[in-house]
């Protein structure tokens, strides 16, 4: 043994060559750790929705297109999404709706369930892997790594409540992830954050008496009178933006009111109901954010998720129908997600 010269040569080589290996063995863990679970399914792009509607299959294209474009693709372990169970279902919706909403379903064509509501042929079938898709990202999370996961599905989901389908939405997606949460993991403390540009009245009506559950939804006031918010309980959050808000004044709220209070609940789980129709190019609303702020408010989100969750965040997918704006905002929020 050679405790005082210099090492030799053969012993350089020995050590050069296990770093090698071990550089090799690691970068599929440190892939893993930086990676997010993307989950999707065939069928979602199958809901059929009348022309001209802003909810549309294209839309799920657009985000593809972009994420590729940006780079942010190679970071994504897709996964295609089971469908949802009747079980999961029956946690958050009526057992009587859900039977009507079955029937419904025309075997040809579409039918309109309120006058912003579409089922047709493959819709069901939609709803039931967009569904699954986050009670299997919930799972995903919950058991391993990636602790970070996106559901980009349709038919979105917050609007939905117990009894009734409403604003484009069938089943409430994050609702049955975050009741399976509860009922399979035992949590106590699951926070939904809401910054989609309608309020979330869905995940309100099915949640507000839900102690494990907090929810924060930031909107803009009064651009949809269905999705009206009740008085918020002790367990929920409102953030109303006046029409005309614009990136500073909406980060100022959002830093002093929301993520104070998401913090302080000491969430297990952190569930994202993600619309990105507040953007100043969609022309459903009249809120003036950008990509960048999508970028933001995920990461200081993740700020949260990481000390309490042990990082572990489902995002799932709502609203955003300027093509393009959608594509970039949520190549920002994945972004943001990595980081």
């Amino acid at each position: 043994m050679n405790f005082g010269g210099p090492m030799p040569r053969r012993s350089i080589q020995c050590l050069s060559e296990l770093r090698t290996h071990c550089a090799r063995w690691l970068e599929p863990l440190e892939n893993l750790a930086m990676s997010i679970l993307y989950f999707f399914h065939p069928a979602c792009r199958l809901h059929e929705t009348s022309p001209g509607h802003p909810e549309n299959g294209a839309r799920l294209d657009a985000i593809n297109d972009q994420l590729i474009a940006s780079g942010v693709d190679p970071w994504l372990m897709s996964r295609e999404a089971p469908a949802v169970t009747r079980e999961q279902l029956e946690r958050v919706h009526a057992t009587a709706y859900l039977d009507a909403l079955e029937n419904a379903a025309p075997a040809e064509s579409i039918c309109y369930l309120d006058p912003d509501t579409v089922i047709g042929p493959h819709s069901i079938e939609a709803a039931r892997h967009a569904a699954g898709a986050v009670v299997a990202a919930v799972d995903a999370v919950m058991t391993g790594d990636p602790r970070r996961a996106f559901c980009a599905v349709r038919p979105p989901g917050h609007h939905a409540t117990r009894t009734r389908a409403m604003g484009f939405c069938l089943y409430n997606n994050v609702a049955v992830g975050t009741a399976h949460a509860l009922a399979e993991y035992g949590l106590e403390r699951v926070v939904v954050v809401d910054f989609d540009v309608h309020h979330g009245n869905g995940t309100e009506d099915i949640f507000h008496d839900e102690a494990r559950v907090f929810m924060a939804s930031s909107f803009e006031k009064d651009l949809w009178v269905e999705s009206s918010p009740q008085k918020a309980g002790d367990n929920m959050l409102w953030l109303e933006f006046a029409p005309g808000t614009q990136s500073a004044a909406y980060r100022e709220r959002f830093e002093k009111e929301l993520l104070p209070a998401v913090d302080a609940f000491r969430p297990q789980l952190l569930m994202i109901s993600a619309g990105f129709d507040a953007h100043h190019d969609d022309e459903i609303s009249h809120l003036y954010l950008t990509s960048e702020d999508y970028g933001w408010l995920t990461q200081k989100l993740t700020e949260i998720a990481d000390p309490h969750c042990e990082g572990r965040l489902v995002s799932v997918l709502e609203g955003g129908y300027n093509l393009a704006a959608l594509g970039r905002s949520v190549a920002a929020h994945l972004n943001a997600l990595l980081d």
